[in-house]
Parts: C-alpha cells; sequence; structure tokens
C-alpha cells in the first residue's frame, strides 16, 4: 500500500466543512492534546484558532526549544539547472517561458561550491527543473561525487523518480529529498500542471514511499501555499505526514511552507495567506508534531523570517539564489522566482544571534557515526 490508497479514502470537502465550522472549545481542546492527533491538527488550522495564536505560539516556543534547543540548521539551494520539460503556470522554470536555460556544467558547478563553502556552508540542497533526459540521473551521477566531497550535507529537490533510482542516490551521498505535492486538491493540480510528467498527480503523491522504501534519511513535504485554499492544503499535508510516519517511522520528515511568490508567466494567489496565516501554520504543526523539522524559506521579508524563528522554525536558508550559476554570476533572467530577503548571510546570521539563535552550519559528518 502506498499513500494514494489513503488519501483515495479522504473526504476533502468534509474536511473544508469541519475546519471552517469549529468553534473556540474545540481549538481549546486541541491545545491541551495536541501532539499526533489529526483532529487537534485540523482545529488548530481552522479559522477558529486565529484568536489563540498568542498560546499557540507560546506552545511552539516552548516545544521548539525543548527538542532541537536555540538552533536553527543553515543551508543554501544550489540550483543546477533551470530546464523543465513541464508547463507549470506559477513557475519561472516553467517550459514555455521566454527565458534563459542554463544547465551547470562540472567546472561551474565546482566555481558555485567553492563561494558556498567560503560563506560557511556544510549543507547543501540541490535544486534543478524537471527534465529527464538532459538534467535526470546520468547528469546526477556525475556531479554528485562533486557536491558530496565538498558538503556533509546533501539534500535534492529534482523531479520524482523509482525506488531504484533513489537508492542510487543514497549510494551517491544524498541524505534527504524534497518533492513538494504543491497541492493536495487533484482539481487544482490538474488546473496549474497542464504539460509533462508533472500533470501525473498519483505518482507525485506516492513518491514520498518510494523515497522512504529506497532508505533516504530524510523526507521533506510541502504545498505552494496560494495554490488552492491554504488551510485544507496543509489539513491534507498533516494527513500525509502522519501516514508516513507511522509507516515509515524510521525516517526524519520536515515540511516546507513557501508562499506563492511573483515569477515569469506567475499567477495571483487563489486564496491570500497572510503573514498571521503563516504564524498559525507553523504553530499548529510544531504542536502537531514536536520532532517536525520546519523550514524558512527566503521568499519571506527579513522582518518576517526574524520573527518567526523562535516559533518553531528549525532550518533555513540566507542569501541564497534561485538561478543555475547565481552565486558566481548572477543573472535574473534564470530565477526561479523572486526572493524576498536578499539579505547578505552575515546580516542574516547577525540577526539570529542578536535573538538568542545559534546558526547551526553542519548537520551531521560520517566521521560521527564511525566506531
Amino acid at each position: 500500500m502506498t499513500y494514494s490508497t489513503v488519501f483515495s479514502q479522504l473526504a476533502p470537502d468534509a474536511l473544508s466543512m469541519k475546519l471552517y465550522s469549529t468553534t473556540a472549545k474545540e481549538v481549546e481542546l486541541a491545545l491541551r492534546n495536541p501532539s499526533g492527533n489529526i483532529d487537534s491538527l485540523l482545529a488548530l488550522l481552522s479559522p477558529a484558532a486565529m484568536a489563540y495564536i498568542e498560546p499557540m505560539a507560546q506552545q511552539a516556543a516552548q516545544l521548539t526549544r525543548q527538542r532541537f534547543g536555540a538552533n536553527i540548521g543553515l543551508f543554501l539551494p544550489l540550483y543546477l539547472s533551470n530546464l523543465c520539460a513541464n508547463e507549470c503556470d506559477y513557475c519561472g522554470f516553467s517550459m514555455s517561458n521566454k527565458v534563459k536555460r542554463k544547465t551547470l556544467t562540472q567546472e561551474e558547478l565546482a566555481a558555485e561550491i567553492a563561494i558556498i563553502k567560503q560563506r560557511g556552508f556544510d549543507s547543501i540542497l540541490l535544486v534543478s527543473g524537471e527534465h529527464e533526459t538532459k538534467v535526470g540521473m546520468g547528469y546526477f551521477e556525475s556531479m554528485l561525487p562533486i557536491v558530496n566531497s565538498a558538503f556533509n550535507y546533501v539534500a535534492m529537490e529534482v523531479q520524482p523518480l523509482d525506488t531504484h533510482q533513489y537508492q542510487r542516490l543514497g549510494q551517491l551521498g544524498v541524505d534527504a529529498v524534497m518533492v513538494y505535492q504543491e497541492t493536495y486538491r487533484p482539481h487544482t493540480y490538474a488546473k496549474h500542471h497542464t504539460r509533462g510528467k508533472k500533470q501525473d498527480f498519483i505518482y507525485r503523491l506516492d513518491t514520498p514511499d518510494r523515497v522512504a522504501k529506497a532508505g533516504i534519511d530524510k523526507i521533506g513535504l510541502g504545498v505552494l501555499l496560494g495554490l488552492d485554499d491554504w488551510r485544507l492544503d496543509a489539513l491534507l499535508m498533516g494527513f500525509h505526514l502522519d501516514y508516513l510516519e507511522k509507516t515509515y517511522w524510521r525516517n526524519r520528515y520536515s515540511i516546507s511552507l513557501p508562499r506563492l511568490r511573483p515569477c515569469t508567466g506567475g499567477i495571483t494567489p487563489k486564496v491570500e495567506l497572510t503573514d498571521a496565516g503563516l504564524v498559525q501554520m507553523i504553530c499548529a504543526f510544531r504542536l502537531f508534531n514536536p520532532q517536525l523539522e520546519i523550514s524558512l524559506s527566503t521568499r519571506e521579508l527579513p522582518s518576517l523570517r526574524d520573527n518567526l524563528l523562535p516559533l518553531g522554525i528549525t532550518h533555513m536558508s540566507a542569501g541564497s539564489s534561485t538561478q543555475p550559476g547565481g552565486y558566481m554570476t548572477p543573472d535574473s533572467q534564470l530565477d526561479q522566482f523572486e526572493i524576498s530577503d536578499s539579505r547578505s548571510v552575515e546580516q542574516v546570521v547577525t540577526q539570529m544571534k542578536l535573538r538568542g539563535i545559534n546558526p547551526v552550519w553542519k548537520d551531521w559528518e560520517m566521521g560521527w557515526v564511525k566506531g
């Protein structure tokens, strides 16, 4: 069994009605028993919970400090290519967009790595457009040895792959795979994905199962907030997370909560997620899952990112580029989306320390597990 079987038994419309009919009393009950309780997650994501953001934030901050200390891991995305064979109307890499296309060579990759290492990072997220012929397993196999020789922690966010391909990535040193569903509403998904293999909603939905079966350590989930009702999409992601943790309990899990951002050929959000709503969502997931890793990207404004740090965030990027070759030769025509926090790494680290947060550059090291 994979998650698509479980998902087919859910009733999203009924869950939506329950979200929007949640009472204050149900929110208060959820605050007393939030951990691992999907009904509590529903209540904490509801409009009724907006009035309880302050106690939610206090609990979330306390749980985060208990589980993770005053530490936040720093990582940087490294874009390998903006080639893409999909048509997705919210993404700057979409195949019909008239933008420059670039795929890094080994020499260009080495140059990007040298700059990233100078900035102190030891945790990297490899990102590419979804183009399996030119940026597929052959390309990954040629590039990963270079990346793995430079970084102790390597994550990937590329097109969904088969189980044996994820096994190969693990052999090449990949520690984590992030595959975001974008939206858990099939009709909305079909509307925004009109060409290419990404049209296959079920194949993407079952990707975390394949990653887990391949033995990859960490699995990242996420939705693009704004494609549909963010409250319902977040809740459906919660169901997915709950299934994965119970089925593949040896794995670690993370979520990313990116809001829809401007890009070439982009769209406006169907349902706007306010800053207060983002705070509510982060706190709801922290209360639901105290050990969950929550990542915060440079999509958000500096002031908001700084204020979110104590409330549940465990990992964040700083000084990011969303284009292949962007650290060596920035070119805005290659961007996947616009960045809101353009501060330098040093500026972000300074703000973290002012708030009593310890920046952590190294997730782990092979030498620590050698007997």
